[in-house]
């Protein structure tokens, strides 16, 4: 039997663009599971932040470290459960374990619910684990699925939709959880039962998902996590351009890391902004690393381009240097609302620069995506991109680790974002001496 399910006539394929896959099974039931299926777990998420920062007084908890605890207890299960996660995708018909990671949701959301009825924090922060874990487990079927429904001239689109998908999902999740639970006192019950209502109507949708055959059936599941990333790891360093695309998504995943988490310092102490101000870092950089995925698929004339990845490193450091230059000499101000904010035209600059520079790391990121679908053991497909799970939450560990310290030795916020900046045009300086090597993966004789 094929590895791949039968697809759409090709002469479609050519004349269709990323947002007609909207409009087929193939596609649009996958995109909407794994859209709601990120809302609503940055709905409760977010809400949960805000419930324990500002409703909440717990000793053992203090607001300045929920923030850190939440995330942390989120990202641990792609640490100890990803290397497993990946080989049960690789082994079972992939649209059978979509439904099963919605039906978990569902559980997990309805327990959830509990919690913040209760207002049992204990709970709630094993929910948030357990929506780790859940998350562990689609990660590696969603990017494996792809390349078994989509031709090669469809992979950066379809990867530029649903990672423009997720950075909206995140964003909508965020503003929902903030909104619903500053609701005088129904505020949580309306998360519960709003995290509940996305988790069935994420598995009515995921029903639709089309049939999607294992790539190794066969596979015997090794339960050791350490053992079987290392080998996962060896696999795709075999090929070269996996594994050196794998180390470039980790780094994509650091640098967003360094700014996503310094927004609401920046936003307080360097533009002086009030809270609606540090929502809005979040909007543009959305909306920034959105329009970038579904660029590419335009500028990489619907194929596996790698070249925009160096393109997309240069622009990550042009910016993300001009942005220190933008926020230095600010002068001091009291808090300012969102329109005294925008009223300042010397803010423009700053936001011109976190869009254009997350809008780079669109153009940096889907291709590798796409090319590691294309280029990776379709049998080893899931496994190898769990592995890359595991390294994305490394790196981004390495990140808040590497800021916390630059913070205590006295670093200032845009001087961490400066030298975030010139340490990735290192790295842009390395992708530019690989590209050779890597732009003709798809010509004859390489």
């Amino acid at each position: 039997m094929s590895l791949a399910p039968p697809r759409a006539d090709p002469a479609l394929h050519e004349r269709a663009n990323q947002f007609s896959l909207l409009t087929q099974r193939r596609f649009a039931p996958f995109f909407w599971t794994q859209f709601l299926g990120a809302g609503n777990d940055n709905l409760f998420k977010f809400a949960l932040t805000v419930l324990v920062t500002y409703q909440l007084q717990l000793a053992w908890l203090p607001p300045a470290q929920a923030g850190v605890v939440i995330g942390a207890l989120f990202i641990l299960p792609f640490l100890l459960f990803s290397a497993t996660c990946g080989q049960l995708a690789d082994k079972f018909e992939k649209s059978r374990l979509m439904r099963f990671t919605t039906s978990l949701e569902i559980a997990i959301m309805a327990l959830a619910t509990l919690g913040l009825l209760w207002q049992n924090v204990p709970l709630l922060l094993a929910c948030i684990f357990l929506m780790g874990v859940q998350a562990t487990l689609f990660g590696p079927v969603k990017y494996a699925y792809l390349p078994q429904h989509l031709g090669e001239r469809e992979l950066t689109g379809g990867n530029g939709m649903v990672e423009m998908g997720t950075f909206v999902a995140i964003l909508l999740g965020n503003v929902a959880g903030g909104l619903l639970v500053a609701l005088p006192d129904v505020g949580p019950t309306y998360v519960g039962w709003s995290c509940i209502a996305l988790a069935l109507v994420g598995r009515a949708v995921s029903q639709a998902i089309p049939p999607t055959p294992a790539t190794d059936a066969a596979l015997k599941i090794n339960w050791n996590p350490f053992t079987e990333t290392w080998r996962n790891l060896k696999l795709a360093h075999g090929n070269l351009v996996v594994f050196r695309s794998l180390l470039g998504i980790s780094w994509m995943w650091f640098f967003g890391a360094v700014f996503l988490s310094q927004f609401p310092s920046f936003a307080k102490e360097v533009l002086h902004g009030d809270e609606q101000v540090a929502s809005l870092l979040l909007v543009v950089f959305s909306i920034g690393i959105g329009t970038g995925s579904l660029l590419c698929e335009v500028l990489s004339r619907r194929h596996v381009e790698i070249g925009l990845v160096p393109l997309g490193a240069i622009g990550m450091s042009v910016f993300a240097v001009d942005l220190y230059f933008a926020s230095r000499g600010l002068p001091p101000s009291a808090v300012m609302t969102l329109g005294q904010f925008a009223s300042v035209p010397a803010h423009w600059r700053a936001m011109a620069d976190l869009a254009l520079l997350s809008l780079f790391a669109g153009l940096y990121s889907v291709p590798m995506y796409a090319l590691i679908q294309l280029r990776a053991q379709p049998t080893h497909r899931a496994r190898v991109i769990a592995a890359n799970n595991i390294l994305n939450a490394l790196f981004m560990i390495a990140s808040s680790v590497l800021a916390g310290l630059l913070l205590k030795s006295g670093a200032t916020v845009p001087q961490i974002f400066l030298l975030t900046g010139l340490a990735n045009a290192v790295v842009a300086f390395y992708i530019f001496l690989l590209v050779p090597d890597t732009c003709c993966v798809f010509s004859p004789g390489c």
